[in-house]
C-alpha cells in the first residue's frame, strides 16, 4: 500500500468532500479520487459507496482513514526526528570500555540530563570486539573502542570510526625492578623475557603487542595470567606473579613502578564507532559532539 495516497483518504473522511480535499491538497477531484480508487485496489476492498449524489465511506474507508491518521503521524514524528535540524530527542544505546565511559560518556550524560532532558542514554561496559559486534546487530547506537598502533583492529566496513584520543602504555613491573639505564622497548621486553606476563583476559590485543614486542626482541612470550581489571592486574604484579601494560597517566599503587616503551612505543588509540549513515541522527549527533568536547 503506497502510504502517499492516505492523505486523500483521511482527509475525505474529515470534510467529506472531494473537491474540498482538491482545494486543501492543490490538485483536481479527479485525482482524488483515482487516489483513493488506487487506495482501495491496494487494500482490496472497497473504501467509498453512493451517498445520494455525493459519496461517503464505507466502513472499511472509517477504519482505514483512522489507520492513516496515525501512519501519517508516526511517518512525520520520523521525519522531525530523522531531519538533521531536528531538535534531539530519543534514547542512544552507548557500549564501550570502562575508560572511555568514565572520561567521556559520564560527562556527556550529566551536561545532557541539564541541555537536553529529552535525550536519554544507556550504558553498558564492553571490550571493543563485542561493542563492534553489538553495532554491527544493531544492539547499540554507539561504541566507544580502543585498539593499539601495534594490534590495529579491523573494523567492519559498515561501520565508521572517528578518533577521540590516545595513550601511552608502559610496563608496569614490581618497585626495585625496574632497569637502571633507560632503554628502547625491545631492551625492556628482554630484561623481562624470564618472567611471567599478564594479559588481558577479554581483549587480545593486549597480549598482540606483548607478543609483536617480544618476537621482535627475538623470544616467545609466556603468558601465565590474565585480567580485564586494570586494579588486579596491579595486584598480580604486587604479588609479584607477573609484568604487564597500563597506562602511562594511571596512577599507580605503592610497590608497582613503571617502566617507558619507546622505538616502538605502544600507543591505545580510542574512537567512537557507529553504523554509516546514522551518525547524522540528530540525538547520535549530539552525543558525538559531547564525547569529542569531553575530549577536549
Amino acid at each position: 500500500m503506497d502510504t502517499r495516497r492516505l492523505p486523500y483518504l483521511v482527509e475525505f473522511d474529515r470534510h467529506g468532500s472531494m473537491r474540498v480535499v482538491a482545494e486543501l491538497l492543490g490538485t483536481s477531484t479527479s485525482v482524488v479520487s483515482q487516489q483513493i480508487a488506487a487506495l482501495a485496489r491496494e487494500a482490496g476492498t472497497a473504501l467509498v459507496e453512493p451517498d445520494g449524489r455525493r459519496a461517503r465511506l464505507t466502513p472499511a474507508g472509517q477504519r482505514l482513514a483512522e489507520h492513516g491518521r496515525a501512519i501519517l503521524a508516526a511517518v512525520e514524528s520520523a521525519q522531525r526526528d530523522l531531519d538533521p535540524h531536528a531538535e534531539p530527542r530519543g534514547l542512544v544505546r552507548v557500549a564501550g570500555f570502562a575508560s572511555a565511559i568514565r572520561r567521556t560518556l559520564m560527562p556527556t550524560v550529566v551536561a545532557l540530563g541539564r541541555t537536553h532532558p529529552q535525550v536519554a542514554l544507556t550504558i553498558r561496559e564492553y571490550e571493543p570486539a563485542e561493542a563492534h559486534a553489538m553495532l554491527v546487530a544493531d544492539r547499540i547506537d554507539l561504541a566507544l573502542t580502543y585498539d593499539y598502533d601495534l594490534a590495529p583492529a579491523a573494523l567492519d566496513p559498515d561501520l565508521a570510526a572517528t578518533p577521540l584520543w590516545t595513550t601511552a602504555w608502559v610496563l608496569a613491573v614490581p618497585a626495585g625492578e625496574v632497569p637502571d639505564e633507560a632503554a628502547d622497548s625491545l631492551a625492556v621486553m628482554t630484561a623481562f623475557r624470564d618472567r611471567a606476563w599478564i594479559g588481558n583476559s577479554r581483549n587480545p590485543a593486549d597480549e598482540q603487542v606483548l607478543r609483536t614486542l617480544a618476537s621482535m626482541a627475538g623470544f616467545a612470550l609466556r603468558t601465565t595470567h590474565e585480567a580485564d581489571s586494570l586494579d588486579l592486574v596491579e595486584d598480580l604484579i604486587l604479588a609479584g606473579l607477573g609484568v604487564g601494560l597500563l597506562p602511562h597517566d594511571r596512577p599507580t599503587a605503592p610497590g608497582v613502578a613503571i617502566v617507558p616503551l619507546s622505538a616502538p612505543a605502544v600507543r591505545l588509540r580510542a574512537a567512537a564507532v557507529v553504523r554509516r549513515g546514522r551518525e547524522t541522527w540528530p540525538p547520535l549527533a549530539l552525543v558525538l559532539d559531547q564525547v569529542a568536547q569531553a575530549v577536549g
